[in-house]
Order: C-alpha cells, then structure tokens, then sequence
C-alpha cells in the first residue's frame, strides 16, 4: 500500500511524498494540492483561458516551493502538442524564478484507438519535431496520461535524440492529472537515463491532486470511457481534494477529473458537448432509479454520504446540463 507524506504546506499548496513499502525505487512522486488545480477537477466550467491560467498558476507555485536542483541555462520545457500546452510550463519557470534563457522544444504525438480493438491504441500525427539540447539537460514537462501511448512515444524520441545530439541528460521533472502509468513509463525511463548518460541524478512525477485510475472493461460503472478518463474511483489521493468533494453533490460525480484537456484549453464547445452528454446519460439513470447515494457509492466509494444535502440527482444532473449549455453552446 501506498501512503502520503507531507513537504511542504502553506496556504496555497500542499505537496506529498508518495511512500511505498515495496522496495525503494529512485523515482520521486509527488502529489500537489492547490485550490486551482482542485477547481479544475471539480469544477467543468473552469475552461479555455481560466482553465490553462490555472495549471500554470499551481505548477509555478511549486516550482516556487520545492527545489528540483535544476539550473537556467540546462533547463528544456519539451512540449509533447497539444496537452502539454495546459500547463503553461514555460511562464510557470519564469513567473517562479526570473528565468528568461531556459529553452523550449516540441514533438508532436497523437493517440488513436486501433480499428477493430477499442482497448488498443497506436500513435498518429507525429511528424513534427524541434528538440534542441544544451551540452547537459534538466527537461521539464508537463501531460496528462491515461494509457501513456503518447508519453511513452514523446519520451523514447526524446531519448534517442539526446544520445544522437550527443548531450547527457540530468533530470526529468514531469508535471500530470494522470493515472499509474506515468510512473511505470517514468520508472523505466529512469533506469535508461542512469545507464546511458553519467550525470543522470532525479526523475520526478509530480500529480495534480491525486493519481488516478483508468477504467478498463471490468471497472464495475454505469458510464465510462475506459482508456480516457481519470477516476476518482480508488485513487490516492490529496486529503485536501477529498474534504473538497462535500463542497457540491455534483463534484464527487464528475465522469472524469479532467475530461479532454485539449478541447478543454482550445476548442470549448467539444469540451461542452462531452461534459453535457456525460449529465444527459446520468438523467436517464437517475430516470430509471439511480439515486445519488447510489450513483455516490459507485463512483467515489468511501465517502461519508451524510455530509451531502439531501440530493434529488436528475435537479442535479438539469442544472450541470444547463450550466454547460449558456456558458459555452449559446443554449441559454
């Protein structure tokens, strides 16, 4: 079992230490908690701008607040296009530090879910690359990950460019609303960076208000996207994050804590369109019985349901619809 130990706290952030009682690996992971990266997660309509303000809003804060041991002049921020846009990495370095040399690269990778085999993914769209490193390299980086398909992709190319450009990469300092699979990827990237460059020193997979999980087919809930949502459903997660839940019935509910980051940065009414859908298909459980103390123990099983109000779920689920709709699909 994995448990939390605290860093560092002040009034705009907490951040923990995930410890392991398995064997002691030297992946660093960190779960941050802050009250903007927790209105993102419970809070749909915190989109486009204030959404991306956010993200690189907390990220600076803990640049700010916890010393990664990285130098200006040795720092990349890879971009993996488009989500790692979100997250605003660049002005998060210079907003926290005075930096303006650090640099910036990009790679392109989209996932796409194999023909014939929904639980299969393959990598499309990744003919664009302008990855430049300085002699030695901190790399900074920031992504949200279900399966890691393009995580994995982004940073076997980043590998392999290093050692062919002949640099020797430092660290990795990797910022995510993501599951479990960032830090299987990380672990392995881990052992190739101390094999292959002798300055190799930290790997660090900071989480956003918690790691997740990723349904498959067996996730036993009524609504999913297995392969793409993040799931409160047992996670480990920051204390502060879970006392936010009993904040609004709706929140503990959400279908996923982040839902598509990039339409949810830069192309709103397909963000809009599949937050709205996901509260048309909750009304028809709540049409055909599903209560919210029901729908609350499948979801987020474990959290007290007598701190809630007394909850008719199909009012809940009319008002997230008609939220979604005025504020984004000029329905209201």
């Amino acid at each position: 079992m994995d448990s939390l130990l605290e860093l560092v706290r002040t009034p705009g952030l907490a951040l923990y230490e995930i410890v392991s009682n398995s064997s002691p690996s030297n992946l660093r992971r960190i779960i941050a908690s802050a009250p903007q990266t927790r209105a993102i997660c419970n809070n749909p309509r915190i989109a486009g701008t204030r959404y991306t303000d956010s993200l690189r809003h907390v990220c600076s804060e803990i640049f700010r607040h916890f010393d990664f041991g990285i130098q200006e002049e040795e720092t990349v921020v890879i971009n993996i296009l488009r989500g790692a846009l979100n997250f605003g990495l660049r002005d998060a370095l210079s907003a926290s530090y005075g930096w303006y040399r650090h640099n910036t690269s990009f790679l392109s990778a989209q996932r796409e879910r194999e023909k014939g085999d929904s639980e299969s993914w393959h990598i499309t769209e990744n003919g664009y690359q302008k990855i430049y490193f300085p002699a030695k390299t901190s790399i900074v980086m920031g992504d949200v990950v279900a399966t890691g398909t393009s995580l994995g992709y982004g940073l076997d190319t980043i590998i392999n460019t290093a050692r062919r450009q002949g640099c020797s990469l430092k660290n990795f300092i990797f910022f995510t609303y993501g599951g479990e699979m960032a830090e299987r990827i990380f672990s392995g990237i881990d052992s190739a960076c101390r094999e292959s460059f002798p300055d190799y020193r930290n790997t660090y997979v900071v989480y956003l208000e918690g790691r997740f999980t990723v349904p498959d087919l067996t996730t036993p809930l009524s609504i999913k996207l297995t392969g793409t949502d993040l799931l409160r459903y047992h996670a480990l997660m920051a204390p502060e994050f879970i006392e936010s839940q009993y904040e609004d019935p709706a929140y503990p509910l959400e279908r996923c804590t982040i839902y598509d980051a990039g339409s949810r940065a830069f192309w709103i009414p397909e963000y809009a369109h599949d937050v709205a859908d996901y509260w048309k298909q909750t009304l028809s459980l709540a049409e055909n019985g599903m209560s919210f103390i029901d729908l609350l123990a499948e979801r987020f099983p474990g959290l007290d349901a007598g701190r809630f109000p007394e909850t008719d779920l199909g009012l809940l689920c009319r008002r997230q619809i008609s939220e979604m709709e005025t504020l984004f699909l000029n329905r209201g």
